[in-house]
């Protein structure tokens, strides 16, 4: 019962913007989804800061590149604070502890003689920090950031990738080592199969901001072979020999988005085989967001930061609608527009308005002495169809989890919203409380009994607000969190619902 999730460590040319936010954001809701099961969770996240672009962007602002790093690396600190992300450990690849262990890797590679001494000709984007093809471009330029490679040609140090070809072609055609969606994990078959692992140059002799190679301090390491290291790190390896969370390995899930896919399924599952490490169990890309069918651009003035949601709709909110977005796993077309359709919709009408129901019926049927001074929810009156519909729903909750389906996880809680605000309707408990029918007991226990499982089915998307919701209801959020998931689904004998105080207003209407 482990689950250990990493994020791709953020390079640091620029400041944060959605699609880290997405990234990091989905990681969260995945790593508190398994703690909520009881496992013991891992999730580590962090920023990668060496290579040519962060030497070019620190020298066009007159700044050193390590002055430069620690400024924007502070700034994704700060932006994964703000968003209520989780995160175990957050790696720096500028920590000196960090350099010693990257030298041990390449050290040990290249003593085996998976790294020698040989002459790279060829293309290399400086903007992904990535070796192209002539096959990887549209119209002579890098398809992702639409500036031409640069024509390389110098000594380096080759990692020997070739070696590892076959043998990782059927790690992926088998799933042993999984890459999804299956579209993702279609195309790396392909590329195995038309271009093939090529040996790739691992060191760069012109790069003087890197961590130096061990054997020859002339060259400085890939960016690459540098970064991957962090997934081993975070849980504490400092060598073949050190004490680490071994058990916590594996990881589970490698998020990222669609754009280094392909290094994360050629260059690390190779170097981990060099190293005798265990694959990952599964990498998972995501898509991309468009603004309007156009990418985000400063030119074109398009750029959407998490800053400016969280000013307009607040931190869980932005959490909510990022990840509605789109089907995760696919590009996602947005706009500020769109944002206020589905915030007044699912957060405002929906969710906000079912609690503020729920909890002035609740309150009325008190005042009006159909209940004395709490409700206690009792299972023989909630009808056995509903709890069937309950559990159902958990059912459901957990195969679109397991399956990385966030954005089916979200419509499945909207369902349930949808459901309780009808039986409201068809009830009209106001009436049976006027009436003083005693059928409000049983109305009432299915209202917010369901009210309860919709919380925790929201919490790893919006902590905060299950919190409020929780207290609203006379609940102690922190004291469920602490109970496993498949206790805390129960609906118990007895539930004692508090419901003297106002529900806040959680979502103004925009």
């Amino acid at each position: 019962n482990k689950f250990y999730i990493t994020t791709p460590i953020y390079y640091v040319n620029a400041e944060p913007h959605i699609g880290h936010a997405y990234t990091t954001i989905a990681a969260d809701i995945l790593a508190r989804y398994h703690r909520m099961k009881g496992y013991k969770v891992f999730f580590s996240a962090g920023t990668d800061e060496h290579g040519i672009k962060i030497e070019k962007k620190a020298k066009q602002q007159n700044k050193k590149p390590k002055q430069f790093t620690d400024e924007i690396s502070a700034k994704f600190q700060l932006a994964f604070s703000e968003l209520n992300i989780t995160n175990n450990c957050f790696t720096r690849t500028t920590e000196k502890k960090y350099t010693k262990v990257v030298q041990k890797v390449l050290q040990y590679m290249y003593n085996k003689g998976d790294i020698y001494l040989g002459k790279y000709e060829g293309l290399y984007c400086v903007g992904c920090e990535q070796y192209k093809s002539e096959k990887d471009l549209i119209n002579n330029k890098c398809p992702d950031h639409q500036i031409k490679p640069e024509k390389v040609s110098e000594e380096t140090y080759l990692f020997r990738m070739s070696k590892y070809q076959d043998v990782l072609l059927k790690k992926i055609e088998t799933d042993e080592f999984k890459i999804r969606p299956i579209s993702r994990k279609n195309e790396i078959i392909s590329f195995y199969k038309k271009e093939g692992l090529k040996d790739i140059s691992f060191s760069r002799k012109n790069v003087k901001w890197g961590i130096p190679l061990p054997w020859d301090k002339k060259h400085t390491a890939y960016v690459w072979a540098d970064a991957f290291v962090n997934y081993l790190t975070a849980l504490g390896w400092q060598g073949f020999k050190s004490e680490w969370k071994k058990n916590m390995w594996p990881p589970d899930i490698h998020l990222m988005g669609k754009d280094i896919l392909r290094v994360h399924a050629t260059i690390w599952p190779a170097m981990l085989l060099s190293l005798n490490v265990a694959l990952p169990k599964l990498l998972f890309s995501h898509g991309f967001f468009l603004v309007n069918g156009q990418k985000m651009s400063k030119t074109i003035g398009n750029v959407i930061t998490p800053d400016d949601l969280i000013e307009k709709y607040g931190v869980d909110a932005t959490r909510y609608l990022l990840i509605s977005a789109t089907s995760f796993g696919h590009d996602g077309d947005i706009n500020l527009e769109w944002f206020d359709k589905k915030y007044n919709a699912d957060l405002a009408n929906g969710l906000g308005n079912l609690v503020a129901r729920s909890i002035k019926l609740a309150q009325l049927s008190v005042e009006n002495k159909t209940a004395a001074g709490h409700l206690s929810v009792l299972t023989d009156r909630c009808p056995a169809a509903v709890l069937f519909f309950i559990q159902k729903s958990w059912t459901e909750y957990e195969k679109q989890f397991n399956q990385i389906k966030l954005d089916e996880v979200i419509k499945l809680i909207n369902k349930q919203i949808k459901y309780v605000d009808n039986y409201i309707t068809v009830e009209k408990p106001w009436e049976l409380i006027k009436n003083k029918n005693n059928k409000i007991s049983e109305v009432l226990c299915n209202i917010l009994e369901h009210l309860r499982h919709i919380t925790l089915m929201v919490w790893p998307f919006m902590p905060e607000t299950a919190e409020k919701i929780y207290k609203s209801l006379g609940l102690d959020c922190g004291e469920e969190m602490k109970k496993k998931l498949k206790d805390v689904i129960k609906t118990e004998k007895k539930t004692v619902f508090t419901t003297t105080q106002d529900s806040p207003i959680l979502f103004p209407r925009i």
